[in-house]
């Protein structure tokens, strides 16, 4: 059931519950019409959005235990003991949610009932303003994640091809599950990537499956586990066809599933995990691999100035951990580069020995050649005067000189 369904299913069973005191019913539709306006306008839309619907259905649910906490009275007819006897209960955990526990999402009732439209259109503002006086929306942050080994905890209990894509991509790309729920086939392209030469998958994420908050962007998968369940699930998938068949309440079902039977809890304080358990589980994992923040901000969905970050930073000590990280990173980079440089030295060494070898063994060929030549030489010159010796040779010599016309040379030669 999409959030548009959903919210005009309880929005009309709340504004016809004859239980709801007329009073309220006049009010919460009142607001309503007001924040459908609201929702469009802010977010220069023509139409109410998925992500708008959910907004509104959130409403609906809040409506119904507030009007329940003041037991049905009108809230226009509240008195500033009444609202200040509300706000005490739901802070000491006198007022308990379905679970029998101390509601933990109060300061979204404080926020957006309480101190907002609501209230105001009951005519409540001075009265809320002053039964809230000690409330302030400036929290600690709580850190809770799962870590790597938690993670491959949860996922050795997976069996379906599915469940180990989503849980992978919820990992890798650490978007919330409505969103991953919401991808189709053609949010996926593969390709190699360009330094690791392995396969990879872009993942697009455009706006109208974030949350408003959230900036569209496209990521890189950095697993090869990822690349090898998207590989199954997207086959014989058209474009446009959603790649999990199934939505929200079986993912939480799945995820429940799974946490029960690895027995994986969330650092540091061993809570129950859940799906956004791993969103902060991807991030402080890349942290201890180095990312820089800013890296992991934008992968995120969040601006480079982003504040969310910083509570996990100061309890891995994350910064100091780096500093001490980059100090060893310089060394050792100084390090390399003198063994590189050492290695070329040495490498244009056995060159240049190389080279003289080379010019050596040529000179030695050249004086064997010149030392054969000279003993050819040698040879030659003392046949040649054992020849010049003999009388039949001299004569033969003679004859042929005259024939050839230089009988005028000889009779110079020989009056010298």
């Amino acid at each position: 059931m999409s959030f548009k369904e959903r919210y005009e299913k309880g929005k009309t069973k709340l504004l016809k519950d004859r239980f709801v005191c007329k009073e309220n019913r006049e009010l919460f539709t009142e607001f309503f019409a007001w924040e459908e306006e609201k929702l469009k306008r802010i977010n220069d839309l023509p139409e109410i959005d998925d992500s708008s619907y959910k907004t509104l259905n959130g409403y609906v649910n809040r409506f119904r235990n507030v009007n329940k906490w003041f037991e049905n009275k009108p809230w226009k007819n509240l008195t500033l003991a009444e609202i200040k006897s509300v706000y005490r209960d739901l802070e000491d955990g006198k007022i308990k949610n379905r679970n029998g526990k101390r509601f933990e999402d109060r300061r979204s009732y404080y926020n957006k009932v309480f101190r907002s439209k609501p209230f105001k259109l009951a005519g409540k503002n001075e009265e809320v303003k002053q039964a809230l006086e000690f409330f302030t929306d400036r929290r600690k942050k709580e850190v809770r994640f799962v870590n790597e080994e938690n993670f491959k905890k949860i996922i050795s209990v997976l069996s379906r091809p599915q469940h180990f894509a989503l849980f992978w991509l919820a990992w890798d790309i650490g978007e919330n599950i409505n969103s991953l729920l919401k991808l189709t086939k053609k949010n996926f392209k593969k390709q190699i990537n360009r330094q690791t030469k392995e396969p990879e998958y872009l993942v697009y994420l455009p706006q109208d499956k974030l949350k408003r908050s959230r900036q569209s962007r496209s990521e890189p998968t950095l697993y090869q586990e990822t690349v090898r369940y998207l590989d199954m699930v997207l086959q014989g998938l058209n474009d446009d066809n959603l790649i999990f068949p199934f939505g929200y309440r079986q993912a939480l079902k799945i995820f429940d599933s799974a946490v029960k039977k690895s027995n994986a809890k969330c650092e540091p304080n061993s809570n129950k995990p859940s799906w956004k358990d791993l969103r902060s589980g991807m991030a402080c994992y890349l942290f201890s691999q180095g990312w820089h923040s800013d890296d992991i901000n934008l992968r995120l969905g969040h601006t480079i100035s982003s504040r969310e970050l910083d509570v996990y930073l100061n309890y891995m000590a994350q910064n100091r951990k780096r500093a001490k990280k980059i100090l060893y990173n310089n060394n050792l980079e100084d390090v390399k580069n003198d063994l590189e440089e050492a290695r070329q030295r040495e490498k244009l060494h056995s060159n240049r020995l190389e080279r003289q070898k080379e010019d050596i063994e040529q000179q030695r060929i050249k004086i064997l050649k010149l030392e054969n030549a000279m003993k050819d030489k040698v040879k030659f010159d003392d046949i040649a005067q054992n020849l010049f010796e003999n009388e039949k040779v001299q004569e033969a010599l003679l004859q042929v000189m005259l024939k050839k016309g230089f009988g005028k040379q000889l009779m110079k030669l020989a009056a010298k």
